[in-house]
């Protein structure tokens, strides 16, 4: 679902796209919960990691490559909770919204290109 989420974005945003690495994990590990102030698992749907398009500069070079890790048992939860939407729809909106950290994007924009995807 996240990757056909992905391959749903216009192409101008999918060709920045092509060196991040997509994972899903069952949960955040606790270094990851801890470096955004989270205690609960479940309360972390995804995290983009890495720096946003706006702030690389070639003097950067040699670091890891971002990446974007979605959390699957914090979405099924979150997905049962909400039972007003598909599980498709939940996984593009976690996704953009990390796409969109990739791109230094406001939440407004962000929006924009979920209704873009969805």
């Amino acid at each position: 679902m996240a990757r056909a989420a992905l391959a749903r974005l216009p192409a101008e945003f999918r060709a920045h796209l092509a060196d991040i690495v997509l994972q899903v994990e069952d949960f955040a590990d606790e270094e990851t919960l801890a470096a955004v102030g989270l205690e609960e698992p479940f309360a972390l749907s995804g995290i983009y990691e890495g720096r946003p398009l706006t702030e690389k500069s070639i003097e950067l070079s040699g670091e890891m490559p971002d990446r974007i890790r979605l959390f699957r048992r914090p979405i099924l939860d979150e997905w049962a909770e909400r039972g007003d939407e598909t599980l498709e729809h939940l996984v593009t909106h976690v996704l953009v919204h990390e796409v969109g950290h990739h791109f230094g994007l406001s939440d407004e924009d962000m929006h924009a290109l979920e209704d873009l995807a969805g």
